[in-house]
């Protein structure tokens, strides 16, 4: 802005007032202004002009806090008039002026023109022109300029304008407000509807001074969600401003003061009200972080109503480019290469309930922390658990709910990983212990972030920074936002109820307890199980849900090679392979489900048996890809020949176990086979069940009467406290009661449950299935349950046959023995095991006939060749059977297909092909 020194002009002449140009940057009065230069390098300097020769009202002023005995001074009449009439027509316009007197205080008087000289239009007259100020008493119209101001006021008067119309003025009298009784009563009033205003102070670049409109009250307004630098008092009453303070203040300044905005009432803090302010050209609030003149700060942006990510958007663009406030940033990825900042990747294991191992695609394990969330811990001490090992994941409350969500969600599946930030390692101290390098990323599944979907059901809180910490989630305000949630749903560690406690027994390596567990897991069969942690190949620990307990389980049948193990006073290493057979594990089934039956336990309290997920044998998988060799107690197993299958394949490909194997002469083990002789100790049974690929179901005619006591009283019992309706949830793996279609009830097994009205029920004592509502079972009572009687349907196949592969052929195999033996006694042998069940030949009671060769003479299937000596005298007979068949030319295409409907109970519904009759079906009795 040009300096206020005059010219002189010829020697005693009269000096010629220097005319001068600024900015209009705020009207004080109807007389009175401040006028800028343009910014260069900051903000610019500035000087208060007064109009010479006119006089308008003076504006109210509030009291001094510091007298109070002092009263608020109310506005004059025409002085608000006169003060708008001039901001509306100078704020922000270029004006140009001349200096005509100065006072010993420094205050400059002179006249004012709109635009760059002084031909513009002359301000003071356009005010006395409006009769919105009145020229200065005693003044004469002794020059051309008074006399004009003379003129504007006679024509005013004539006019009845302003100050000279009839009435004293007390309509433009405003009623300021300046204080709001209650303050977050009057936001939540205006229902964040936008309210006309006018900025009256700009106290830095994001708190300024508004009067609202039309009601005048005259508020602090702190703009929602940013944070601009501030200037700080000293203790001598100076002002020392933060870096860029006085800037951000200037860009407020010059684009809002004396503006006429819209606010958007958002919130209330500590009596400052929470806003956002409209300009017609823009949102100051996202222009000033653009700029980097300002912060996100975490306690107000979730008030802030165009959104969060808006804001953080905009700060990050001047990050980004460092623009003045971030000068210095730089970003807390900003040394990883673009494929380490974001991955896809294969859960693995879920360490805590904020932490997970993933592999990448290189095969490189990697630990991620979930960003800005802290997962359950123990609040205060507990004094009465002193002396009781902590176990984190059963003793934290919620830990384990959110172990589980974790564990549910994301072991096996591929994440998407946004590292937002690495927290360097630091050491330990008094209080904390000491943490190695963390990689803090946001973790996403299907959209979903991870972490945000923890803190929303309860089960994590959102760690609060300092304001300057920037190492953050990318998706902090939703994390913030998502705990408000919880908050306020009352979700897991914010619930007002009990906290769930979790009773999980541990019996690894407790014999005396693993004595007494040991028969119930072996009646159990097939055990529901979660993997907690693999020792090694072989070796794992347990959870099962069911029982509540952990224990430590080997796998049967197979010999693992041993991992390095600490001795006193040394390390014994590892055999070759023990790493790689205990990552295949871990890979395979670590904290997974899997089904695991239970054969014995060893001196140690450790259980042993098979484990299985998805179908699939482990140990046949550790086998079969030369991790491991079959170790001699398999030969009693049902799994032997699997295992056996398994290791052949391995030898041939001599890899790993197998890398320095030779084949050894076949002599030398067919000797073994040789010797054994078939043995023939043929049992009653009673045949109850006939699958579609030619399995059976019999039970022993010996715990024949066993199974009908039991049946005949948990009937009675069942009749005398019948099962509420509606009242038992299926579980998959569960013993419970079916009520048949004969209407009786029967033991059963839940096979699987699809929905309420489709559960898939196997009977246990029968052998057959079925697809019921879930109305139509109930909870087994324990008086009746597999340990009082197992189960006492047990699943054989036919010895030397082949099913048939064409379905109508085995349609005609089916059918040939459910009318020969289905609920008839029979006589069976067990042949030889295999991995699926038993394989057994079976005779009619009566004339010791051979079942499985009655279907080889009708041409119903072929002869299943085996090497073993001990079977060539039946093989041979079976043979000569099938060549008799061929010979006959019999042929099961020629036989009529039938279907077959069977129950729980015996009944056997025969419905023969072609016509049928009125009644449908012939009905068989056990009988």
């Amino acid at each position: 802005m040009a300096s206020s020194a005059q010219s002189g002009g010829s020697s005693g002449g009269p000096a010629v007032p220097t005319v001068q140009r600024g900015i209009v940057k705020m009207v004080l009065s109807g007389c009175a202004i401040i006028v800028r230069g343009q910014p260069r390098g900051g903000p610019p300097p500035e000087r208060q002009i007064n109009l010479s020769n006119i006089r308008a009202g003076n504006l109210a002023r509030r009291a001094a806090a510091t007298q109070p005995d002092a009263k608020d001074t109310p506005d004059e009449p025409w002085a608000f008039p006169a003060r708008e009439f001039l901001r509306k027509k100078l704020i922000g316009k270029e004006v140009c002026f001349t200096i005509e007197n100065k006072t010993p205080q420094g205050r400059e008087y002179g006249m004012i023109y709109l635009g760059k000289d002084t031909n513009g239009e002359n301000i003071a007259e356009s005010l006395v022109a409006e009769g919105l100020a009145t020229r200065r008493e005693g003044m004469r119209a002794n020059n051309p300029e008074q006399n004009r101001l003379s003129e504007c006021e006679e024509q005013a008067k004539a006019a009845k304008k302003g100050t000279w119309s009839e009435g004293n003025g007390s309509h433009t009298v405003r009623d300021l407000k300046y204080t709001i009784e209650n303050p977050r009563h009057f936001v939540d009033s205006h229902h964040q509807k936008p309210v006309n205003a006018i900025i009256e102070h700009v106290r830095d670049g994001s708190v300024v001074r508004a009067l609202l409109l039309p009601d005048y009250y005259l508020v602090t307004v702190m703009l929602s969600g940013i944070k601009c630098p501030t200037f700080r008092r000293e203790a001598d009453g100076s002002e020392t401003p933060e870096p860029f303070a006085a800037e951000a203040k200037f860009f407020t300044e010059s684009r809002l003061l004396q503006r006429d905005v819209q606010i958007i009432l958002e919130s209330c803090h500590n009596q400052n009200i929470l806003g956002t302010i409209l300009h017609p050209n823009g949102n100051i609030t996202e222009l000033l972080l653009k700029e980097g003149f300002a912060r996100c700060v975490d306690w107000s942006i979730a008030v802030y109503t165009r959104g969060a990510e808006k804001l953080r958007a905009a700060e990050r663009f001047a990050k980004e480019r460092r623009l003045r406030m971030w000068r210095d940033y730089v970003a807390p990825t900003a040394n990883l290469d673009q494929k380490d900042k974001q991955f896809v990747a294969k859960v693995m294991q879920v360490l805590n309930a904020d932490a997970i191992v993933v592999k990448l695609n290189s095969g490189d394990y990697k630990t991620i922390h979930l960003s800005s969330i802290r997962p359950p811990r123990l609040e205060g001490e507990n004094t009465q658990d002193k002396n009781k090992k902590l176990r984190p994941l059963y003793d934290i409350p919620y830990m384990f709910e959110a172990r589980e969500f974790l564990r549910k969600k994301l072991i096996g599946k591929k994440v998407n990983v946004t590292v937002d930030y690495i927290r360097p390692a630091s050491p330990a101290t008094e209080t904390v212990p000491a943490f190695s390098e963390r990689t803090c990323a946001t973790v996403t599944i299907g959209g979903i972030n991870i972490a945000e979907a923890l803190v929303s059901k309860g089960l994590a809180t959102v760690i609060r920074y300092r304001q300057d910490d920037d190492q953050r989630s990318s998706h902090y305000d939703e994390l913030l936002a998502a705990e408000a949630r919880a908050i306020k749903n009352g979700k897991g560690l914010h619930s007002k109820k009990e906290v769930p406690i979790h009773r999980v027994a541990d019996i690894s390596g407790d014999t005396q307890k693993a004595k007494q567990f040991l028969p119930f897991l072996q009646r159990a069969g097939r055990s529901e199980a979660v993997v907690e942690y693999v020792f090694s190949g072989s070796r794992l620990k347990l959870y099962l849900p069911k029982e509540t307990c952990l224990i430590t389980f080997l796998l049967a049948g197979i010999e693992c090679p041993r991992g390095a193990r600490n001795l006193p006073g040394s390390v014994q290493e590892g055999e070759p392979f023990s790493e790689e057979a205990t990552l295949f594990t871990k890979e395979l089934v670590l904290q997974r489900e899997v089904e695991v039956e239970v054969e014995s336990m060893d001196k140690a309290g450790n259980f042993i048996g098979w484990l299985h997920m998805d179908g699939a044998n482990l140990s046949v998988l550790l086998v079969e890809h030369a991790l491991s060799k079959v170790h001699f107690t398999a030969e009693r197993s049902s799994y032997y020949k699997s295992l056996l299958s398994a290791e052949e394949a391995a030898k041939q490909k001599k890899e790993k176990v197998w890398a320095h194997y030779e084949e050894q002469p076949v002599e030398e083990v067919t000797p073994v086979l040789e010797e054994k002789e078939r043995s023939a100790s043929y049992k009653p049974v009673f045949v109850t069940e006939i699958t579609d690929d030619l399995h059976f179901y019999v039970q022993d005619v010996e715990t024949g009467t066993q199974l009908e006591k039991l049946m005949e009283n948990m009937r009675n019992d069942i009749a005398s406290h019948p099962p509420i309706e509606g009242s038992y949830a299926p579980r998959r793996g569960e013993f419970c009661i079916a009520k048949f279609v004969d209407g009786e009830w029967y033991r059963a097994r839940v096979e699987k449950v699809e929905s309420p009205a489709k559960v898939h029920v196997f009977y246990i004592d029968y052998g057959n299935r079925e697809i019921l509502p879930s109305a139509r079972l109930g909870t087994l009572p324990p008086a009746f349950s597999t340990r009082v009687l197992p189960p006492q349907a047990t699943e054989y196949a036919f010895a030397f046959i082949q099913v048939p592969q064409d379905e109508d052929a085995r349609t005609d195999a089916v059918d040939s023995v459910v009318r020969d033996i289905q609920n008839t006694q029979c006589l069976l042998n067990v042949e030889h095991l295999s991995a699926s069940c038993p394989h057994v030949t079976l005779q009619f009671a009566d004339s010791k006939g051979d079942v499985g060769l009655g279907l080889v003479k009708e041409g119903l299937v072929m002869v299943e060749v085996r090497k073993e000596k001990q079977f060539q005298k039946v093989i041979t007979e079976y043979l000569n059977a099938q060549e008799s068949a061929k010979s006959a030319r019999v042929s099961s295409c020629l036989r009529s297909p039938r279907r077959c409907w069977r129950g729980a109970g015996g009944l056997v519904f025969w419905v023969p092909a072609g016509p049928i009759s009125p009644t449908g079906h012939v009905l068989f009795s056990r009988s």
